[in-house]
């Protein structure tokens, strides 16, 4: 039995695992989806506090709370910065770090640095008035549909599970900790179908697994069964 600490990115909640998190626990393992603060049924937290630190604070609290080991670390999107962030905090039980088409920063960088495109999201939400709001991307026409999703019934759900993002999630940066949290093994997964123009990923660090699915950035959404057999795999 494995445990799975599966972190949901940037305006999702814990409901995007939705379809993982059942295939896990019906193979015998033990599968976490939180939701973040700010996000889902916790969007009563948002505010201009709220960033990365928090984030990697909460979960921490969780991992020490139900006393986690070996843990199965999955990032998705924005979440490869948490889970860089958790790793260097309590690496001794972190078993495996999984960046699902995630940002992979490097020790002091933010989420600007990593993607700088999100520069333009910190930029349009500072000529608002509430700049510290970051609204979720938008629908694009097909092919590429609502971060990567285009069945409409699928759409319209995963719409109704979307919050504002926290600027301050962007602007923070991340530490990586020290030698023990630089020897977790490292698993990147990329999604190779239909990437929106504008949207660069970093290449996986040399010497690291990688592993794609043909498919949009929300594949939990999108081919969970696919996703949920790559995950069995990891060890």
């Amino acid at each position: 039995m494995s445990t799975y600490l599966l972190v949901h990115g940037a305006w999702h909640d814990g409901r995007a695992w939705d379809r993982v998190v059942p295939r896990l626990t019906a193979a015998g393992h033990r599968a976490y989806a939180p939701t973040l603060p700010g996000h889902g049924d916790r969007a009563h937290l948002l505010g201009p506090g709220i960033g990365l630190g928090t984030y990697v604070e909460d979960l921490v609290r969780l991992i020490e709370d139900e006393d986690l080991t070996e843990v199965i670390l999955v990032g998705h999107s924005f979440a490869g910065m948490t889970i860089s962030g958790v790793a260097g905090r309590v690496p001794e039980r972190i078993a495996h770090l999984v960046f699902l088409d995630a940002m992979v920063p490097v020790d002091g960088e933010t989420a600007t640095d990593v993607m700088p495109i999100t520069r333009t999201l910190l930029d349009r939400a500072a000529a608002t008035a509430t700049p510290w709001r970051i609204p979720p991307l938008p629908e694009l026409p097909a092919p590429y549909g609502l971060f990567g999703v285009t069945d409409p019934d699928d759409v319209a759900w995963l719409r109704t599970t979307l919050t504002d993002e926290p600027a301050l999630c962007y602007q923070q940066p991340v530490r990586l900790g020290g030698p023990a949290a630089a020897a977790i093994p490292r698993t990147h997964i990329h999604c190779t179908g239909n990437e929106p123009p504008g949207i660069t990923r970093r290449p996986a660090p040399a010497g690291e697994r990688l592993l794609t699915l043909p498919t949009g950035h929300d594949c939990m959404i999108t081919m969970p069964a696919e996703l949920t057999d790559l995950l069995r795999k990891i060890d």
